[in-house]
């Protein structure tokens, strides 16, 4: 009886010397550089902390800007008063062509990326339908 070898390409396993595993099926393959990108990036930012959902106001190379309001109580007076908050965060290079100025997003808190950056995008929450 002959024995049938089984290659480790045969089971789906890529070899050492760089050769790619075959692409599978119904996914979307997407080709992201982006270092601090949260899903593809070599040096990973952890999502941790609170997550918050606003529509983007400004989009700028690498990075969206997110208002939202939340409601303040105002105890001397016992009624509740509108305020708007505004949050920068980092765009991946893999979500530019998602995000536009409207949309509803959701970003997630991170370690200090900048000055002014604490937080990543997250996931497209509802797009913008475009007027006709």
């Amino acid at each position: 009886m002959a024995e049938k070898k089984i290659t480790s390409a045969a089971r789906g396993i890529p070899s050492k010397k760089g050769a790619k595993a075959p692409a599978s099926s119904g996914k979307k393959v997407t080709d992201c550089k982006d270092r601090l990108c949260p899903i593809h990036g070599d040096r990973k930012l952890k999502m941790r902390g609170r997550t918050f959902e606003g529509i983007v106001i400004k989009k700028l190379v690498g990075r969206v800007t997110i208002e939202f309001e939340r409601m303040l109580k105002l105890p001397k007076y016992e009624r509740y008063e509108k305020r708007k908050t505004k949050i920068h965060a980092r765009l991946p290079d893999c979500m530019k062509d998602d995000v536009e100025v409207g949309d509803l997003i959701q970003i997630s808190e991170t370690r200090p990326i900048s000055k002014t950056i604490h937080a990543v995008v997250s996931k497209v929450v509802r797009k913008l339908e475009a007027k006709e």
